[in-house]
């Protein structure tokens, strides 16, 4: 399983940030003829996304075309257990793609409209956010 990392980054700790508001780019389907779409402004990690890809993969038995529409750029930092308040901040230890409502995630092409659905259901499941499913022609 591969997780999610990039290769560089311009900082190696960033800060939290708000994640308020919708999305105003990555909104419509581009590529595929079906994509998912949040409903509600999370983080998701580069685990969770690979689960979902791989949920989508194994429904449609590796038959159609896939896009990935987020990465996970940005670091989340943990201090160990038992260590006391103060003397920094802690190590990085994953990355999460900021997603806001109405991003679209992931695509799908070249399956029936059923495979689609029911393969980009599943992988709703892996996520922590409300999705829903679109159509290209919707938007």
């Amino acid at each position: 399983m591969a997780i999610l990392v990039p290769r560089k980054t311009a900082h190696r700790k960033v800060r939290k940030g708000k994640n308020t508001g919708v999305a105003t780019r990555c909104n419509t389907v581009a590529f595929g003829d079906y994509g998912l779409m949040s409903l509600d402004n999370e983080r998701i990690n580069g685990r969770q996304i690979e689960a979902a890809r791989q949920a989508i993969t194994r429904y449609i038995k590796r038959g159609g075309k896939i896009w990935i529409r987020i990465f996970p750029h940005t670091p989340v930092t943990k201090k160990p257990l038992d260590v006391k308040m103060g003397s920094g901040k802690g190590e990085p230890q994953f990355f999460v793609a900021k997603v806001k409502a109405g991003t679209v995630m992931f695509e799908i092409a070249e399956v029936t409209e059923d495979q689609a659905k029911e393969a980009l259901r599943l992988a709703s499941h892996k996520l922590p956010v409300r999705c829903k499913i679109i159509k290209k022609e919707e938007l």
